[in-house]
């Protein structure tokens, strides 16, 4: 009887680790992960951090929009108390401080009673950003003051606030409401900022 079995050779065969979870083995000396799935970490890893970047734009995001809440969300309230604010305003105008001496007393602490009322008023408006804004002599901005009238004025350089007829307001650093001006024409030329 002839053994045709051959004997385990001494050829450098592949040296086989241990099997890995799809039952292929691994060879010596290779990486203990494949490429792809070296690949897969590096992509989880991009993404990652991409979503912590974007939770942090979002975070960010809405932060701002919570101050800008806080800060702009009473305009349209805010003004609509701008027509009390020019309501009271006028009632005052309508009697001159020389008519004043005049009247009764009655009638004099109705009038301290309507200015106190307008002080409060504007106070509360303060208190919660809103700034009245006084033109008047400063140079015309587009951004702030909406022209209504050119006016010859030899006393102001040309281009500035001439007279404010009716008052400008901002909430925060934005126009609530522009002021309506007219604008000297004829004075001197306004000079350049610089």
């Amino acid at each position: 009887m002839n053994d045709t079995r051959k004997a385990p050779s001494n050829e450098a065969a592949p040296e086989r680790q241990g099997a890995d979870s799809n039952g292929a083995f691994e060879e010596a000396g290779a990486p203990a992960q494949p490429e792809a799935e070296r690949d897969g970490f590096a992509v989880v890893e991009a993404l990652n951090a991409e979503n912590a970047a974007l939770k942090d734009r979002v975070l960010r995001r809405t932060e701002r929009e919570i101050a800008d809440a806080k800060t702009y969300g009473v305009s349209a309230f805010a003004r609509d108390m701008l027509n009390v604010v020019d309501n009271l305003s006028r009632a005052l105008e309508s009697l001159p401080e020389e008519a004043r001496a005049g009247v009764d007393d009655r009638v004099r602490s109705f009038v301290d009673g309507v200015e106190l009322t307008a002080r409060d008023l504007v106070a509360a408006l303060g208190r919660h950003g809103v700034k009245k804004l006084e033109p008047q002599g400063e140079k015309f901005d587009p951004n702030f003051h909406q022209a209504i009238f050119e006016a010859p004025d030899e006393t102001l350089p040309s281009g500035s606030v001439a007279k404010v007829v009716q008052s400008g307001w901002t909430i925060g650093d934005r126009v609530l409401r522009p002021a309506m001006v007219g604008v000297s024409k004829g004075g001197p030329k306004a000079a350049k900022a610089g």
